[in-house]
């Protein structure tokens, strides 16, 4: 498809139709690679229950990867669709480029740095004696993968941004399926344990970044060429702007990890497992509405830099009404089913109990996501940077952390799995405040652009 093709599909095709089209490869792409975390867990709680919590110790780090991934991705993802919209090509190359290159850059630092330090970073990640040892094997060999998994989620982006979710969730699906058929052949077969983990996911990923890196040209997408890397001003800081609510959501969640790991520390490894198990379980129960989200990214972007605000409001009111529905029966199925989902990843039953009260606990708030997550993508899709990275700072960080440094002093052990479902509740009424000022925003620049239309036809 012809980029004039791609911008009057956008712009014109019915709008559930369109998303729908969009959304059912990102949905499916977030759920295989969901599960394909899950499976990691799995797999690693057969080696036993410090390795399971190493994991989750670990995944700070995974997400400080995954933040700067998503920064120069959505930052210049974002860019790119508003740019192609309003039909300026150029800058869209020079976005691509610099996008990638400086997440490249940004991953070997990640890597330097982690290696170096490794020993005193797995501890300051809330590692026991016990689960030390699991937690250098495992991270020690994930930050080799570091500069190739932050340009992975780049071309992610981009491709994604620019309608063409299919070869996205090509290159993405594949390396997931491919880690979830390493994980046991590297852990059980060649005996190699939680570092057995750990190279799967690395070799999948580099999979997954060489498909998605030909995926750019078989979809004809803007070309990555190293000539259009633009370092100056504009350029970074339209980046900066797109990126930062993600680089907020991504970086907090880390700390939210990190805080989680320290507040269960004094519980033993059965707690750190326990709230690992129930972070993965809710991670890929949330992919399939991010995975939702995303179909609706690139229709915003589009519609709000070909000035078409009505589409813009039409799409969001559509994606919330879906993602509502379908995640109030998810919250039902998993306070019902609580126990046997923990049971799966580990048949421990301290860990049992602590992770089925977590879990049922984050059930509870899980259909507002919906309302949360489509805000928070509308906003920094039409680069309303402030308001985009206040929301995205909001669940993980303005309100969970401080809720797990308050309410186990509080409750115990319960003000641990409580604090996700009051910081749900927290970031609800935020993104409501949020809401209705970017809605009068909207409708203020539509009847502007409706003054200045005429002038300039005349």
């Amino acid at each position: 498809m012809s980029q004039d093709e791609k911008f009057q599909m956008m712009t014109e095709a019915p709008i559930p139709g369109l998303i729908g089209r969009l959304a059912v490869p990102t949905i499916i792409s977030m759920l295989i690679t969901s599960f394909y975390n899950m499976a990691d867990t799995f797999f690693v709680g057969r080696v036993g229950t410090s390795a399971t919590a190493a994991v989750g110790v670990a995944f700070p780090i995974m997400a400080v990867i995954q933040a700067l991934g998503f920064f120069c991705g959505h930052g210049s993802g974002n860019s790119i669709s508003r740019r192609l919209g309003s039909k300026d090509s150029g800058a869209a190359e020079q976005l691509a480029a610099t996008g990638f290159f400086l997440a490249l850059f940004l991953g070997i630092v990640v890597m330097g740095l982690g290696l170096v330090f490794l020993k005193p970073l797995c501890i300051l990640l809330g590692s026991t004696d016990t689960i030390l040892p699991y937690t250098e094997q495992y991270l020690g060999i994930i930050l080799i993968g570091a500069p190739y998994m932050t340009a992975q989620l780049v071309l992610n982006n981009q491709i994604r941004f620019q309608g063409n979710a299919f070869y996205s969730m090509i290159g993405i699906t594949t390396g997931a399926v491919l880690n979830i058929a390493l994980d046991p052949l590297f852990i059980f077969v060649f005996h190699m344990g939680i570092a057995g983990a750990a190279l799967a996911t690395i070799l999948s990923q580099f999979v997954s970044f060489l498909m998605l890196l030909a995926g750019i040209r078989i979809s004809k997408c803007i070309p990555i060429r190293f000539r259009n890397i633009r370092l100056h001003k504009d350029r970074l800081q339209e980046i900066m702007g797109g990126g930062l609510p993600s680089l907020f959501r991504q970086g907090l969640g880390s700390v939210a990890t990190m805080t989680l790991n320290i507040a269960a520390n004094p519980y033993g490894d059965a707690a750190i497992a326990a709230m690992s198990i129930v972070s993965r379980i809710m991670m890929f129960a949330g992919s399939a509405l991010i995975g939702f989200g995303q179909g609706f990214q690139p229709v915003c972007g589009f519609n709000y830099g070909a000035k078409k605000f009505g589409r813009v409001r039409e799409a969001f009111w559509f994606c919330m009404k879906v993602s509502t529905v379908v995640l109030f029966f998810l919250s039902i199925g998993g306070m019902l089913l609580s126990g046997h989902l923990i049971g799966i990843f580990r048949n421990d039953a301290d860990v049992i109990r602590i992770g089925t009260t977590a879990l049922q606990f984050q059930c509870l708030t899980f259909t507002l996501n919906g309302w949360i997550i489509m805000n928070n993508m509308m906003m920094q899709t039409m680069g309303k940077t402030v308001y985009a990275s206040i929301l995205a700072s909001a669940r993980q960080g303005l309100f969970f952390i401080p809720a797990l440094l308050v309410l186990p002093r509080l409750f115990g052990l319960l003000g641990i799995q409580m604090a996700q479902a009051v910081a749900d509740l927290c970031t609800v009424v935020i993104t409501t405040v949020l809401c209705r000022i970017i809605m009068t925003q909207m409708r203020r620049e539509e009847q502007e652009y409706a003054v200045l239309e005429p002038e300039e036809s005349e």
